[in-house]
C-alpha cells in the first residue's frame, strides 16, 4: 500500500531529491500494472528472498532505493520461518547485492518499525531509549537496522532507516498486521460497515497517515548524509492517542451512527501483542531533521477521507 502511494507521488512529482526522475523500477511479490508516467517505468514480480532475485535487483544502477518489502507483525509472529525469510533473509540478500554491484553509492531508505522497542517503557520514549524488541517482527526489523548501519559505515550504500509509527487509516482490505484494528475501526464505519475492536479503549498508540508515510520516505531520500550522522535509524513523529480518542474523532467526523458500528470483542492474542508496543515518542532527532506528521487524529481521518473517499 505504501509502495503504491509512493509510486503515485513519484510519478506525479517527476522528481526526487531535487533531481528529475529518469527511470523507475518497481518490484513486488504480486503482479501489478505499471503506472503511466513521463519517464520509463519497469515492473517485476518476484520474491526478493528467492535465490538470484536480489542479485538481479542489485545489478541495476540506482541513485535511490526504497526497501519496503516484508511481512507484517501478526503474520511474522504467527509464521516464524516466513517472517525471518521475508524480513531478514530478503533484506540481507538485497543489501549484499547492492554491496556487490553498485558502482555508485545509492541512498537506501529502509522501512523499519516502532516494533523494535520493547516493554517496559517510559511515559515518552526519547531517541536514546534502547530498542529491545519482544516480538519476532521487531527483532527482524532491528537486525535490518543494524545491518543498514554497518553497511553504511563500510561505504556499501548510504542508508537511513525509518521507524514508522502505525500507519492509519490504511485503505483497502485488512491484512494480518496486529495493528490492523486501529485502521478498521475508522475505515469500516466510514464505509457504513461494522468493525471489531479487539482491545481496550484505553490503549494508547502513535499513528501517522499513509500521506505522511510517503512524505517520510521522500524526505529521507533527500536528506544530506552528514546531517543524519552515524546513527542511521530514526524514530519518526506521529499522533499519540488512545483508542477512545480515535473513536471520538470518528464521532466528530461521521457522527454517532458510525461509532455505533464498532463492536467491542476482546481478543487476548491481539491484546498480548499490543501490550508490548510503545505508546508515545519524542522523535526529537527526526523533527530536527524536518520530518513532519499530523498533529491530531482528526487530521488523520481527514487525510483518509480526502485521499480515499472524496471523488
Amino acid at each position: 500500500m505504501i509502495g503504491r502511494k509512493l509510486t503515485e507521488r513519484l510519478v506525479s512529482d517527476r522528481a526526487l531529491a531535487g533531481q528529475p526522475i529518469a527511470s523507475l523500477h518497481l518490484q513486488d511479490v504480486v503482479a501489478f500494472d505499471p503506472p503511466a508516467a513521463e519517464f520509463t517505468v519497469t515492473t517485476e514480480t518476484s520474491d526478493v528472498a528467492d535465490p538470484g532475485v536480489a542479485d538481479a535487483l542489485g545489478a541495476r544502477e540506482a541513485d535511490v532505493i526504497f526497501h519496503l518489502a516484508g511481512v507484517v507483525s501478526g503474520e511474522a509472529e504467527a509464521d516464524f520461518a516466513k517472517g525471518y525469510r521475508a524480513n531478514l533473509d530478503g533484506t540481507r540478500a538485497l543489501f549484499d547485492a547492492i554491496r556487490r554491484h553498485e558502482a555508485t553509492k545509492p541512498r537506501l531508505v529502509y522501512a523499519s518499525s516502532i516494533a523494535v522497542y520493547g516493554a517496559p517503557f517510559p511515559t515518552v520514549i526519547d531517541d536514546d531509549f534502547q530498542p529491545v524488541p519482544l516480538t519476532s517482527y521487531g527483532s527482524q526489523k532491528l537486525i535490518g537496522e543494524l545491518l543498514l548501519t554497518d553497511y553504511t559505515r563500510r561505504g556499501f550504500f548510504d542508508g537511513v532507516g525509518l521507524r514508522l509509527p502505525t500507519i492509519c487509516v490504511r485503505p483497502g482490505k485488512p491484512n494480518r498486521a496486529a495493528s490492523g484494528f486501529f485502521s478498521s475501526i475508522i475505515r469500516e464505519p466510514l464505509a457504513g460497515k461494522e468493525a471489531v475492536l479487539p482491545v481496550s479503549r484505553d490503549v494508547v498508540h502513535t499513528h501517522a497517515s499513509p500521506r505522511s508515510a510517503v512524505g517520510f520516505l521522500l524526505h529521507a531520500a533527500a536528506l544530506p548524509s552528514d546531517a543524519i550522522g552515524a546513527r542511521r535509524n530514526l524514530t519518526l513523529p506521529g499522533v499519540a492517542v488512545s483508542v477512545d480518542e480515535q473513536i471520538e474523532a470518528l464521532r466528530r467526523a461521521a457522527g454517532n451512527a458510525a461509532v455505533a458500528l464498532i463492536r467491542e470483542e476482546p481478543d487476548p492474542a491481539v491484546a498480548a501483542i499490543v501490550d508490548f508496543w510503545p505508546q508515545r515518542f519524542e522523535a526529537k532527532r527526526a523533527r530536527a531533521l524536518g520530518f513532519v506528521a499530523e498533529t491530531s487524529f482528526d487530521d488523520i481521518i481527514r487525510a483518509h477521507v480526502e485521499d480515499e473517499l472524496d471523488g
